[in-house]
């Protein structure tokens, strides 16, 4: 389980390890570009019913912290998918088994 702080949340977002590596990839991408987006999940079962939106932009830190200290091997098709999403007026929709819960 990795987790995802953004902002000044009082909640940090945990993703799966896999799913966040990829993730990462294309959020750096847009921020260095200077692109915002969005950046959606379902809430887990624990959680009450619904989802959360956060909005990426590059003034508002954010810090990523895998708990596996060596890199998956990236699926660039899996990436490719990940950044048409986020260039889209919906941005990106984390698959419900990546997105774990708000911690």
């Amino acid at each position: 389980m990795s987790t995802l702080y953004y902002g000044s949340s009082e909640h940090a977002i945990e993703i799966e390890d896999y799913a966040l590596a990829h993730l990462k990839v294309v959020i750096a991408t847009k921020l260095r570009r200077n692109e915002s987006f969005t950046l959606s999940w379902r809430h887990d079962g624990d959680q009450p019913l619904g989802r959360s939106t956060i909005w990426l932009h590059p003034s508002i830190q954010l810090r990523f912290e895998f708990d596996d200290p060596n890199p998956p091997e990236l699926d660039p098709a899996r990436i490719q998918a990940i950044a048409h999403s986020a260039n889209t007026s919906g941005g990106i929709l984390l698959p419900d088994e990546a997105t774990l819960a708000l911690a």
